[in-house]
């Protein structure tokens, strides 16, 4: 079948020959497909669809066009964890290292921020020297020393992937759901995982702002993991308001710290508890979710977690002592203050105008070649429910000196909206999606 035809039968709904369809994907990582004959299937995909043997079949062929990391015999269980996106979203830097220290391997291939979300790969690169572009074999090695390893995607690691979501954020085919499921899950399954923890956000900050198209989210990427021979399973959280307090890179980084310290706030921590214990659970190190956040906490508390942090900057070229001089990480900042501008309860939060106001001052990007700064950010001081009086701080700005910050504030300002009285405020873990029954 050729490309063309490829094409037309998925614009005209019908099913593709998953060996033809495997081939054209194959031949898309390895530039013999242009670039403008995916774009027309992705479209395609966009209105029609993938049924479960395409979408198996597409992710199959991205995850084969590149190289998978490797483990030796007897090596401890590989469990992953990935989430959607959102504001002040930390956990992963404070998760990955505590799980591998109660005994589960975290092999991380993590990303970028684009557009109003935070990305993993910047926070960390906010710790001078430290290096998210590890070949395959370096990362073997320092997951083999420690259990724990948080890269970037590299050429080596599903480029068919990469390529593919250059593509797709250029021709309005980023929101497909089988296309995102792709992506995530091609990426993943490369650190020859044995389960995968999936937190899909919903709320004004996240990428699905709707719980129904979450929850379908949700049900995709775990059906098509178990498809492929990974168990997993999925929560889905709030992003109605920033997690945490710290927004912006290296302070979220150094908030994460706190949660290993056993401070930190108290949604972060409880995130990091639930979505850990689901991963030992999943890694057999514990038989209970009860269970499983009393080997977390236990490795809070006697330190290992945040030992296994410093060990995993070392180890990736940072100096882990900057993690005990925030001023180092932070640089001169001044704090400029967005105080309320009437008294009542803060009803709600556009978390998506937070992010925006993120990018505007420096911390996000908009385009994959922008430079950030990793210093500058907000210190979020009010949560929705919560009783504000007029002039109270909201938000913090923390900026370069002499910077212009008037629209950053202006932008957060009218993002928090205060009434008279309080109203519903979401739960932070709204449901669990696990296998359906097999």
């Amino acid at each position: 079948m050729t490309p063309y035809e490829l094409i037309r039968t998925k614009r005209d709904g019908g099913a593709l020959p998953l060996e033809a369809l495997r081939a054209f994907v194959a031949a898309y990582g390895r530039g013999e497909i242009p670039d403008y004959q995916m774009a027309a299937l992705c479209m395609a995909v966009w209105f029609r669809g993938l049924d479960p043997p395409e979408l198996r079949t597409w992710t199959e062929a991205m995850l084969r066009s590149g190289g998978m990391l490797r483990r030796t015999s007897g090596s401890p269980p590989r469990i992953d964890k990935h989430s959607t996106g959102g504001v002040g979203d930390k956990v992963s830097l404070c998760l990955a290292p505590l799980v591998a220290a109660c005994g589960v391997a975290v092999p991380m291939v993590a990303g970028r921020g684009l557009g109003h979300t935070g990305g993993t790969v910047d926070k960390l690169s906010a710790i001078p020297g430290f290096r998210t572009d590890l070949s395959l074999a370096e990362t073997d090695r320092i997951v083999a020393e420690l259990g724990v390893c948080m890269v970037g995607q590299t050429d080596e690691i599903a480029p068919a992937d990469r390529r593919l979501y250059a593509l797709r954020d250029v021709t309005a085919t980023v929101d497909s759901i089988p296309l995102i499921a792709a992506s995530i899950l091609s990426k993943k399954l490369a650190e020859d995982l044995d389960g995968l923890v999936l937190d899909v956000k919903v709320g004004s900050g996240a990428f699905m702002r709707h719980r129904e198209e979450a929850e379908r989210l949700a049900r995709t990427l775990v059906d098509l993991a178990w498809a492929l021979g990974r168990p997993a399973v999925a929560w889905l959280t709030s992003m109605d308001a920033p997690l945490g307090s710290a927004v912006g890179n290296a302070s979220e980084l150094l908030e994460a710290v706190d949660v290993l310290r056993g401070k930190g706030p108290s949604d972060v921590r409880a995130l990091t508890l639930r979505l850990g214990a689901e991963m030992l659970v999943l890694g057999r190190k514990a038989g209970s979710i009860a269970e499983a956040e009393r080997l977390l906490e236990g490795a809070i508390d006697d330190g290992s977690g945040l030992a296994r942090l410093r060990a995993l900057v070392r180890a990736q070229g940072g100096d882990p002592e900057v993690l005990d001089r925030p001023e180092e990480l932070l640089g001169p900042l001044q704090t400029t203050e967005v105080r309320a501008a009437t008294e009542g309860v803060l009803a709600a939060v556009d978390t998506l105008a937070v992010g925006l106001a993120e990018v505007v001052l420096g911390a996000g990007r908009t385009r994959s070649d922008e430079t950030l700064d990793p210093g500058v950010g907000f210190t979020v001081r009010c949560r929705p429910g919560e009783r504000v009086e007029r002039g109270e701080p909201l938000v913090l700005v923390h900026h370069r000196p002499g910077r212009d910050v008037a629209e950053v504030c202006h932008r957060l300002a009218v993002a928090f909206r205060i009434a008279d009285r309080a109203e519903s405020v979401p739960p932070l873990f709204l449901s669990r999606v696990e296998a359906r029954r097999r």
